[in-house]
């Protein structure tokens, strides 16, 4: 359990007050235990930083993360249906059982100045199957 006023406890309840279709921008959730925490739909996160993040069995339907840092986040379990990831950093994020179903990867921007999502060492379950409907520079593997 976390302690009402420990960092992490402040951060899942900012997680866990947030309201339907609410916007979060640059708040940094780095290294915080949000295990278990589910969200309401429509949530917004812009430029937030979940790198390393324990997010275990967290439920993160129908959010939006736009340029958000997922690196080394632990998303085993996790429900992600309807996410949308658009310029996120999925660097070494382990997305194992997790529900991915009718995510979408989204580059932001256009050409060559579009921020694609980065999946370098992303690890998933055997036999997922990823189709890219955002365009084929929506993500980047290396």
């Amino acid at each position: 359990m976390h302690a009402a006023g420990s960092p992490t406890g402040a951060l899942r309840r900012r997680l866990s007050t947030a309201h339907y279709g609410q916007s979060l921008r640059g708040v940094d959730f780095s290294d915080a235990d949000l295990s278990s925490v589910a969200l309401p739909g429509f949530l917004r996160l812009d430029r937030c930083s979940f790198r390393g993040a324990d997010l275990r069995q967290a439920t993160l339907d129908r959010c939006s993360f736009t340029l958000c840092d997922l690196s080394g986040a632990n998303l085993r379990n996790a429900s992600l249906r309807g996410v949308r990831f658009g310029g996120c950093d999925l660097t070494r994020a382990d997305l194992r059982d997790a529900d991915l179903y009718d995510i979408r990867l989204g580059a932001v921007g256009v050409g060559r100045g579009a921020t694609p999502n980065r999946l370098r060492g992303a690890r998933f379950t055997s036999g997922a199957l990823l189709v890219g409907e955002e365009g084929p520079d929506a993500v980047r593997w290396d």
